[in-house]
C-alpha cells in the first residue's frame, strides 16, 4: 500500500509546488521582467535605427559644398540678427542713392504658420512652420530710380526677406518719401 500512497504523495506535493511556488513566480516577476527586457530591446532597435539615419544625415551633410552651407545659412539664418540686417540695408541704400531715415523692427516675432502658445519652448510642433519672421518699417528719401535700385538689390539680397507694403508721398522736386514694410525670415 506504501508503494501507491507515496507516488500519489509525490504527485500532490509536486502538484503543489508548481501551482503554489513555480506558475506565479514564473507569471509573475520572471514574466515582468521578460516584458521589460522586450521593451528593453524594442528601445535598442530604435535607437540603432535612429544612429543609422543620423549617421546617413551626416554623410549627406558632410557631402554639401561648404560653401553652399554658407550661402544656405545667409540666406535663412538661425537667428533673426536685426543689427547685421540693418547694416546690410544701410550699405545698399547708400550703393543705389536711397536715404534711409529710419528703421524700426516690428517687436512682434512670431513664425509662419501655427506659432507656438507663449512660454512653449523647443521645437514646433510636427504641422508647425519652422520659420519665423519678423517685420520692419523703413522710412527713406530718394528718387524713383533710386527706390528701383534699392529694390532691385533686396531682391538679389543674400538674405530672404519680402517687400510686403511700399507707401509713396509724392513731391513736385522727385523726391520722394518712402514707407516700407519688409519682412525678413529666420529658421527656428
Amino acid at each position: 500500500m506504501s508503494t501507491r500512497v507515496l507516488p500519489l504523495v509525490a504527485l500532490f506535493v509536486a502538484l503543489g509546488i508548481f501551482f503554489l511556488y513555480v506558475s506565479p513566480t514564473w507569471s509573475g516577476s520572471i514574466g515582468a521582467t521578460k516584458a521589460a527586457i522586450a521593451a528593453d530591446d524594442q528601445a535598442l532597435a530604435a535607437a540603432n535605427q535612429f544612429a543609422a539615419q543620423q549617421n546617413t544625415l551626416a554623410s549627406a551633410r558632410d557631402a554639401i559644398d561648404p560653401a553652399d552651407l554658407t550661402r544656405l545659412t545667409a540666406f535663412l539664418p538661425n537667428s533673426v540678427d536685426n543689427v547685421g540686417l540693418i547694416l546690410d540695408l544701410n550699405a545698399l541704400a547708400a550703393r543705389s542713392g536711397f536715404s534711409l531715415s529710419s528703421i524700426d523692427v516690428i517687436s512682434k516675432t512670431t513664425s509662419v504658420a501655427n506659432a507656438p502658445a507663449a512660454g512653449q519652448q523647443g521645437l514646433p510642433a510636427a504641422g508647425a512652420s519652422p520659420l519665423g519672421f519678423v517685420d520692419m518699417s523703413l522710412s527713406a528719401v530718394g528718387t524713383y530710380a533710386a527706390l528701383q535700385s534699392f529694390l532691385s538689390g533686396v531682391e538679389r539680397s543674400a538674405r530672404l526677406l519680402d517687400v510686403r507694403d511700399i507707401v509713396v508721398k509724392g513731391s513736385d522736386t522727385g523726391v520722394y518719401n518712402y514707407q516700407m514694410l519688409l519682412r525678413l525670415y529666420w529658421l527656428r
